[in-house]
């Protein structure tokens, strides 16, 4: 058995206050294939930037910035 490596966020190491939702490519990092949205596990984000992750993938998609499904 491996030992885990911690993840670090990608926005607390790049001093990223604010998830904006017209950044798609930013957010895609964030995304499945599927274009699902990826666990914090998988991801490696703090609970806080999550939480702005979600909402501005909910933003996003809403503007037709990303889809709902990818097939």
């Amino acid at each position: 058995m491996q030992p885990q490596v911690k993840k670090t966020c990608y926005f607390c190491s790049n001093k990223i206050s604010v998830v904006d939702f017209k950044d798609s490519q930013t957010l895609r990092r964030f995304m499945s294939p599927h274009a699902k949205i990826l666990s914090h596990n998988k991801t490696g984000t703090c609970p806080k930037h999550q939480r702005m992750v979600t909402t501005a993938l909910k933003r996003a998609r809403h503007m037709a910035l990303l889809p709902f499904v990818a097939s």
